[in-house]
């Protein structure tokens, strides 16, 4: 062998070993000219190749054309042409785009320079509509996503599933083909999908995973990812020369930002960008283009019809959101018992100041596991200083915590919802803890005579006061909300065709931060301190 071959061998060797360097190589696609092209993967791909790279299970939630089916295909012929007796399966939402998807793996394949490197390549021993064989045992089989489980009775190396927000199944359909996954550390499942409005499985599966609590890695891709700049480059110059010819020539500055166009530069959409955004929303709706090119996760979410709460006011509080404080800067601060739930249902954005009034409101749950029991806790000016939320923690345990709470942040004046759960609460701080600091609601009996009773009863008309305060003050940045959870709570929160008001139903959609925290409003409102 000359040391010319040597060579060739060892960088032959070198990209047939990274998939990055594989698809600048050998993988063709055609790009947004019409041009046939090498995939030099962009940032958005070069991030989620290595996410993959470190997890069995992902999930993408994306704005419009990322390239990530792209590079998912890319990734699965990768694996079947590198590697002996791969079984991949391809699940598209529908068969217009199993086809279309597979079409592209197809021309993949057929791109590959098997002439000029007949070792590399296996050949395709079969290629019919829905499945690829190769003569090295790999095959890739490309299905649709309907009403039959998917993928029973065979198990598969890699699966891939594409807008799974539009499956109508997803309970089932992610079921069965996580059953039908490989055990092994090499097997992966990869999910990338748009949203579709708050979708009851994929919500709950991508928030989760947002949060780090799931086996799913997440990984999401806003509108102005710096991937954009080149796919989307002929619609921004188009948009920027548009909006010079409508201001006089003159290109799009900070001062000529609205209010949520400046939230979006700071969080790094550029000029262009939002010149492109301004154009874009000639012809679509603001919830139409939030839909397609969401900004933040909970953006891609938004919920349309019957929300109580302004989405876009929402969403702005989100992008605007200050980090809650790390757990070393809290935990010399607070009693042993908090300690364990420290950024674990317990956040602290703020701790107490001297002299500072407290207010909070809270919602009881069994501790049973279902709802949770929730504390929301603002100082006298309406700043979030605190949020609790846990759905395994029995009232009586609750209590405890709440004393520990309010005693740290200078007795704080709480409002607690007296239904269910709430009255063997508010007996506990009362009587155990002889926690004085309480709401009182007035009541009159049937004879007129007016009494006091601790705690907040909610009853439908109670409610809607309760709900249309708390709107009120929240729109009109009387309060500053600065819970994740609490915010992700208001946006599925609707108002019914009986007039009745609560989260959107499904599994986890749960409505107990909104509630506690209106009833910190009604605490404030109270004007009233019991305590010296």
């Amino acid at each position: 062998m000359t040391t010319a071959t040597k060579k060739r061998s060892k960088k032959l060797d070198k990209i047939m070993n990274n998939f990055e360097l594989f698809s600048k190589n050998f993988i063709h696609i055609i790009d947004n000219n019409n041009d046939k092209i090498k995939l030099d993967l962009n940032d958005a791909q070069i991030e989620l190749n290595d996410l993959m790279s470190e997890n069995r299970f992902v999930i993408v939630s994306k704005a419009r054309q990322g390239g990530i089916s792209t590079f998912t295909l890319a990734k699965a012929l990768y694996r079947a042409i590198t590697e002996t007796n791969e079984n991949i399966l391809i699940v598209s939402y529908k068969g217009d785009s199993a086809l279309a998807l597979f079409e592209m793996l197809k021309r993949m394949n057929e791109w590959l320079p098997r002439d000029k490197y007949s070792d590399l390549f296996p050949e395709t021993r079969r290629d019919n509509r829905g499945e690829l064989l190769f003569d090295n045992g790999s095959r890739i089989t490309s299905v649709t996503a309907g009403n039959k489980s998917i993928g029973r009775g065979s198990t598969y190396s890699y699966i891939h599933m594409s807008e799974f927000a539009f499956y109508s199944r997803q309970e089932m359909q992610l079921l069965s083909a996580e059953q039908s996954l490989m055990k092994g550390e090499g097997s992966q499942l990869s999910i990338e999908t748009t949203s579709n409005g708050i979708n009851n499985l994929y919500y709950k599966l991508f928030m989760n995973a947002y949060k780090g609590n799931s086996k799913y890695k997440a990984m999401f891709i806003p509108f102005f990812h710096p991937l954009y700049k080149k796919q989307f480059k002929h619609d921004h110059d188009e948009a920027e020369k548009w909006y010079k010819e409508d201001s006089k020539g003159q290109r799009l500055s900070k001062n000529d930002l609205e209010p949520d166009e400046k939230v979006l530069f700071e969080n790094g959409a550029n000029y262009k960008f939002l010149m492109w955004r301004r154009w874009k929303l000639l012809d679509m709706s603001l919830e139409d283009f939030k839909q397609e090119y969401p900004s933040n996760p909970m953006e891609s979410f938004i919920s349309t019809g019957q929300s109580v709460f302004d989405n876009a006011k929402v969403l702005e509080r989100v992008n605007s959101v200050i980090q809650p404080l790390d757990r070393n800067e809290v935990v010399s601060e607070l009693p042993t018992l908090l300690h364990k739930f420290i950024n674990r249902g317990l956040v602290i954005f703020h701790l107490p100041k001297r002299t500072e009034r407290y207010y909070g409101g809270v919602d009881v749950a069994s501790g049973g596991g279902g709802d949770n029991s929730t504390l929301s806790l603002f100082d006298s000016e309406g700043q979030q200083v605190l949020s609790f939320y846990h759905n395994k923690v029995p009232v009586y345990q609750f209590a405890e915590i709440l004393n520990e709470i309010g005693r740290m942040y200078n007795y704080t004046f709480i409002a607690v919802e007296r239904n269910s759960y709430g009255l063997p609460l508010l007996e506990r701080l009362r009587k155990d803890y002889k926690y004085m600091n309480l709401y009182k609601q007035k009541m009159f009996n049937e004879f007129g005579k007016k009494s006091m009773q601790l705690g907040f009863t909610t009853s439908a008309q109670s409610k809607s006061i309760l709900i249309s305060d708390y709107k009120e003050s929240f729109e009109l940045n009387f309060i500053n909300v600065e819970c994740k959870e609490t915010l992700s709570q208001m946006q599925i929160y609707q108002e019914n065709a009986n007039g009745s008001m609560g989260n959107k139903r499904g599994e986890q959609n749960f409505d107990d931060l909104v509630i506690s925290a209106a009833l910190s409003v009604q605490a404030r409102k109270a004007n009233k301190w019991y305590v010296e």
